[in-house]
């Protein structure tokens, strides 16, 4: 199956276009350069430097506790194997909430010290000012609606979003807001397909479904979910598309082993 490879650079224009020509957008998440390389041969249109890395890469069980620091390090390197696609950081939990002020300076220091091409950050109406603010300052915003993982404790859990009508019609106002507000597209956690695709429908900015049904405009997964090497999470949103969690067990294992019967290196391998 061919896959239709970027000759140029991916840009928040190009992603309005591509909504308006029904062409579907394909975004990941990645923390590091040389998963990044791959992933932008590939073709992918967006990755997400997502602050999922507090659970993939720190190891924590929520990502409430990722810094601005470990964010912009991790951004560098995925940066700079991006020759194609479009780099969006998420904005950590703190670094936007406090005031508006505070949200603007972040996400412009973010951007000027990561080189990413935007940013991300949760919530809908009572972040506006600071969404903005921000794009007056000219930063490219992606906004998320629905499941809001930082907000996991108030929400009380990872639970499906959007069912009740009342919260439905606020993600709905919230969408049109952030739309209205300059985001150039949303991201749609874990709510019914059907309320999906009325927010998609109802905003001009490109809609991106994790969990969502597949009436968005795109869809974004956690890399390490998708490759099949987080192995104990599957939730009914997430397909693999690859085992790689064990193809990379049986590739250790076979390692461990050559290594104690001293069958690694051999005398090709050997200088």
């Amino acid at each position: 199956m061919s896959v239709h490879v970027q000759n140029s650079r991916m840009t928040t224009t190009r992603l309005r276009k591509m909504k308006q020509a029904g062409e579907k957008i394909a975004m990941l998440t990645s923390y590091d350069f040389t998963l990044t390389t791959l992933l932008d041969e590939a073709g992918i249109d967006m990755i997400l430097v997502g602050d999922s890395a507090s659970n993939i890469v720190c190891g924590n069980a929520y990502t409430l506790p990722i810094t601005v620091d470990e964010m912009i390090f991790l951004a560098r390197g995925v940066v700079r194997a991006a020759k194609h696609c479009l780099v969006v950081l998420d904005m950590p939990f703190g670094s936007y909430q406090v005031s508006e002020e505070d949200a603007v300076r972040n996400a412009i220091r973010m951007m000027k010290e990561s080189g990413a091409d935007a940013v991300k950050l949760e919530g809908g109406e009572e972040i506006l000012p600071a969404i903005r603010h921000m794009v007056q300052a000219g930063v490219p915003v992606m906004g998320h609606l629905g499941l809001t993982p930082q907000s996991v404790n108030q929400l009380g859990g990872y639970g499906l979003r959007g069912k009740e009508d009342a919260e439905a019609d606020k993600l709905i106002h919230d969408a049109k807001l952030l739309d209205e507000a300059g985001c150039f597209a949303i991201v749609l956690e874990k709510i019914p397909a059907a309320l999906a695709e009325r927010v998609t429908k109802a905003v001009s900015c490109p809609t991106i479904g994790i969990g969502a049904g597949n009436m968005t405009d795109g869809q974004v997964l956690v890399l390490h979910d998708m490759l099949g090497l987080n192995m104990g999470f599957k939730p009914k949103f997430l397909r693999h598309f690859a085992q790689l969690g064990e193809a990379v067990k049986g590739a250790v294992g076979e390692y461990i082993e050559a290594v104690k019967q001293s069958t690694f290196p051999n005398q090709e391998e050997a200088y």
